[in-house]
């Protein structure tokens, strides 16, 4: 208790000791913003009037506003529901100290004329939207600074999850399993102009606890205009004063005041279906400008459809700017809470804008694909460099964060302290031997894990009961983990057919801007004859043990190659993988079934003839030099340019193109070399709150391939089970038996899908209160020499109760050579995670 009491005090005393001699070196003007109770108010704007000098108040109520010498000052207090205050002061020492009380805003509606019909907040909004398109207009390209913070905190989080220790976070939690575990500011230049184009490059970047991290926090994934139709939140949650915000809408006038000569008017937003992808809250609408003035919005987690997410509140504040003649946003703050197995919790980001250049002049090399950089040292500056710039005071929560966490960090980094957390965590469990165990040296960052025999054990009629264990070593280079090598190796055994196949490899990662990969790798397995293993190990065992119905079919390869991947370019990334392979057949050793089924028997283990009484085999024992290169090309990808590495975004206009050519040489048997070109085009396109458009097409030929192995036909993912394991049906005939179309000719494979989110049952009352999706696709496979076959389906995705919403039901309907076939597929998501 004793030593308690004195770390607390001289954590006290550093705080207090900090905070004074900051105060000291900086130009301010400091104090807290109250109510009229007396409690602190949270993220008030303060301004010089006419300028874009200003801060925010903090969770405190404590503010910072930098000036850069002494004078006479005209200092803007406005906060959302309160009275603007405006205070003309005189500076002459600093800091100089100005508290200030704010008075609850008081609304009236004696000066607006009420439409018995209609209440008035509708003309507003009508207003509004018609100069939704102008106010867009005028923030069409800008530069400005840009402050931003995150914090997330955790709960009384569990001790152990699904068995395995969760640990303290890296020593971020206290003794009751609560804690900041992720606090971090940047101060950063951004530049925007529409539709799309953002650059932000930041200057500084600060994480708690890690004096050579860089922030995770972005500019662009902050930017959210309620301008837009649309907010995108996982979901497109629909804007209040969007195109068709009245069809989703009920609105209220809850009363007016002047700010100014300026008339705002507050207004009470509800949902017209509770259940749609909407807000709720208030939004604020200045008279004939009809622009915003601020806004109180929340949505929740069943709207955004991420079940562990509480509620998302959205504020922004606005001022007018008297030189561009309209209203510009100043502070946004996005508060969140999260519930998931045991894990709660709960996070803030606030993001500051100000110097706002609305005429900035870009030139044609003004943008480019790279959204984010960092200035050199970005994460070098000093404490004094944060006090003098940061716009939002940092709380006595986070200002104790930092201070403990960096007065720790190099103790943390220490030998002593790394040995002792891992011997805690290197203990050996009792069900380690069958479940796995990672025994860890985070001084010198290597590992080795034993991968356990339970986890993977499954069963098919060609090995019967099978499993393995295997052991992987990890050793990193660096701090950040850029340049790393691994080691695998593992054995599996099979009851029935009584063969242990070992295999092994190695892959060193040279870096982490290019991502330039060399791997080595062999041994013996058991594959399917699609390596895209259309049926899952365990599907296949409940399939096979419960109805009789052995669908996976698989060979024997001895395999020894080498692979090597990097990224080009930006957008461009080639592999290239070339090796040995041996092939051979294998046969049925079991018939063992849990629940037998007199009606139903196992077939052979030959996908093209499973049920012909005479035992031969559908491949014949050779070997093959196999060999091939891929280009991966993402068009117009956006990326984040870290200084230890590039971080790949995608840009969601346009489609990535894989193209693959494969080649088989020096084959044992001559009429077994080939050489096949392919190609596939994906896209996930999103609609707005129409929800998402998802199309996947393939296509490709073969060359001197009439007599190849089956091995080396182009199969298809089918599916026989019944059972959709995918989160999306865009790579799958849900209909098709795994092997009847494989090919060895020229093909084509189309994929449509569209997820509308809620557009369409979420407007059925009764039916949105399920959250549920309707979910639309269309499929066609195209062989030369055979007619089409299509399926065509439609679900509902979203199933589920509560926050576990991982099942999907669709009724797939078929057609080939004019049969028709329809079946129900159960989708379990969840079993993608398994796998």
């Amino acid at each position: 208790m004793r030593i308690i009491g004195i770390n607390s005090f001289m954590n006290q005393t550093l705080l207090l000791l900090f905070l004074l001699f900051s105060l000291q070196l900086s130009a301010q003007i400091a104090g807290k913003v109250t109510n009229g109770s007396g409690e602190p108010l949270p993220y008030v704007n303060i301004y010089l009037e006419g300028t874009y000098t200003g801060t925010t108040s903090n969770e405190d109520g404590n503010y910072e506003l930098s000036v850069t010498e002494e004078g006479n000052y005209t200092v803007v207090f406005q906060f959302l529901g309160f009275t603007k205050v405006i205070k003309e002061i005189s500076v002459d020492s600093f800091p100089y100290i100005l508290n200030i009380t704010l008075k609850e805003q008081t609304t009236s509606l004696d000066e607006v004329v009420i439409n018995t019909s209609e209440d008035p907040a509708y003309r507003i909004i009508r207003n509004t939207i018609a100069q939704r398109k102008a106010n867009l207009d005028r923030i069409s390209e800008f530069k400005a600074d840009f402050y931003s913070r995150g914090l997330w905190r955790v709960d009384s989080i569990p001790e152990k999850f699904m068995g395995q220790d969760v640990g303290d976070f890296d020593g971020q939690l206290d003794s009751t399993r609560t804690g900041i575990v992720y606090l971090s500011e940047t101060i950063s230049k951004i530049a925007f102009r529409q539709p799309d184009d953002f650059k932000e490059t930041i200057i500084a970047s600060k994480v708690s606890g890690n004096d050579n991290g860089f922030s995770f926090n972005s500019a662009m994934d902050a930017e959210y205009s309620f301008y837009e139709n649309t907010a995108d939140l996982n979901a497109a949650i629909v804007s209040p004063i969007a195109n068709n915000a009245l069809s989703y809408y009920r609105y209220k006038l809850d009363g007016v005041f002047y700010e100014g000569n300026k008339l705002v008017n507050k207004i009470i937003v509800t949902p017209r279906r509770p259940k749609d992808r909407v807000w709720t809250g208030i939004i604020y609408i200045v008279e004939d400008d009809w622009e915003l003035y601020g806004l109180d919005l929340t949505t929740n987690g069943q709207a955004i459809q991420i079940p562990f997410v509480k509620e998302l509140v959205f504020k922004q504040n606005f001022s007018f700017d008297p030189k561009n003649k309209f209203w510009v946003k100043r502070s946004q703050t996005i508060d969140f809470g999260f519930g998931f197995f045991g894990f709660n919790g709960d996070g803030r980001f606030i993001a500051v804008y100000s110097n706002y250049d609305f005429t900035p002049q870009f030139k044609e090399r003004s943008f480019t694909n790279e959204v984010l950089s960092f200035e050199p040292e970005a994460n070098k500056k000093d404490s004094l460099f944060w006090k003098g710039i940061r716009p939002v005071p940092l709380t006595d929560e986070e200002l104790n964060d930092y201070i403990k966490k960096d007065s720790i960090q190099q103790l943390r980094k220490s030998k002593p302290y790394l040995d002792s957390l891992d011997q805690k965590n290197n203990r050996f469990g009792a069900l380690d031997i069958l479940f796995g165990y990672t025994y860890r040296n985070s001084f010198k960052k290597w590992d080795i894990s034993y991968q356990g025999p339970l986890p993977g054990v499954n069963f098919n009629t060609v090995q019967g009961w099978n499993g393995g264990v295997g052991l992987t070593y990890f050793k990193a280079f660096d701090e950040n983990r850029t340049r790393w090598l691994s080691l695998f190796s593992r054995i599996r055994y099979g009851i029935s057919d009584d063969r242990v196949r070992p295999a092994g490899g190695a892959t060193f990662n040279f870096n982490r801007t290019n991502r330039l990969q060399l791997g080595v790798y062999g041994g013996n397995e058991v594959v399917q004859f699609n390596r895209s293993q259309p049926i899952s190990p365990l599907i296949n065992t409940i399939s096979s043990l419960f109805f009789e119905r052995n669908y996976m079919k698989v060979y024997e390869v001895n395999y020894a190659n080498v692979r090597w991947s990097q990224e080009l370019f930006n957008g461009l990334r080639m592999s290239a993988t070339t090796g040995y392979e041996q092939r051979k057949p294998l046969f049925n050793t079991t018939d063992y079934v849990t629940i037998p089924n007199d009606k139903v028997d196992y077939t052979l283990n030959n996908p093209r003839q499973p049920i012909n009484e005479v035992l031969q085999p559908d491949i014949i024992t050779h070997d093959i030099i196999k060999s091939s290169i891929t280009a991966d090309i993402s068009f117009g990808q956006k990326y984040y340019s870290y200084p230890d590495g590039k971080f790949n975004i995608g840009n969601g206009k346009y489609p990535s193109l894989r193209i693959i050519f494969e080649n088989g040489a020096g084959a044992s048997i001559d009429d077994y070399n080939f050489s096949q070109l392919r190609a596939q085009l994906y896209q996930r396109i999103n609609t707005g709150n129409k929800g998402e458009f998802i199309y996947r097409l393939k296509g490709g030929t073969f060359f001197n391939g009439d007599d190849i192995s089956f091995a080396d036909y182009q199969h298809f993912n089918g599916n026989q089970t019944r059972v959709g394991t995918s989160f999306n049906y865009t790579n799958v005939f849900n209909l098709l038996p795994y092997y009847d179309l494989s090919t060895n000719q020229s093909y084509f494979e189309g994929h449509i899908e569209h997820d509308f989110r809620g557009w369409i049952l979420g407007k059925i009352p009764g039916i949105n209160a399920l959250n549920f999706n309707l979910v639309a696709g269309a499929h066609m496979l195209s062989i030369d020499g055979n007619k089409p076959y299509t399926e065509f389906s439609l679900g509902i995705d979203n199933l589920g109760w509560g926050k576990f919403r991982f099942l999907r039901l669709d009724y797939v309907r078929s057609n080939y050579n004019g049969v028709g076939d329809g079946a129900l597929i159960f989708g379990l998501k969840f079993l993608n995670l398994l796998d």
